[in-house]
């Protein structure tokens, strides 16, 4: 299997659509990851990173029904799939590994 990687957008916006679970729509995603990182990133870049980690097989994306408000607008909702679940365990797996490198040893 082909190793992927990350950079810190990608991995913000993958555990956003984790954490919102049936709220991960593109600006719920958004205001997210800009609270999360402290940028306001803009909805192209956020829409395209989500595009990006669906061709990777690590969400999925499916149209809802229009809201039940006069006008209302359907709305494309993201979800984790098994890919980006694993993918999300290992991120922070090597993240927590990296953190404890070389405490183990004395100084």
């Amino acid at each position: 299997m082909k190793k992927l990687k990350f950079g810190s957008l990608e991995l913000a916006v993958l555990n956003s659509v984790a954490r919102l679970g049936e709220n991960a729509y593109g600006l719920g995603v958004r205001r997210d990851v800009s609270e999360l990182l402290g940028h306001d990133y803009s909805v192209g870049a956020i829409y395209t990173t989500l595009g990006r980690l669906e061709e990777q097989g690590l969400v999925r994306s499916a149209t809802t029904a229009p809201l039940p408000v006069r006008g209302g607008r359907s709305r494309r909702q993201f979800r984790l799939s098994a890919a980006g679940r694993k993918a999300l365990r290992e991120a922070e797996q090597l993240a927590a590994r990296m953190w404890s490198y070389g405490k183990e040893s004395p100084a």
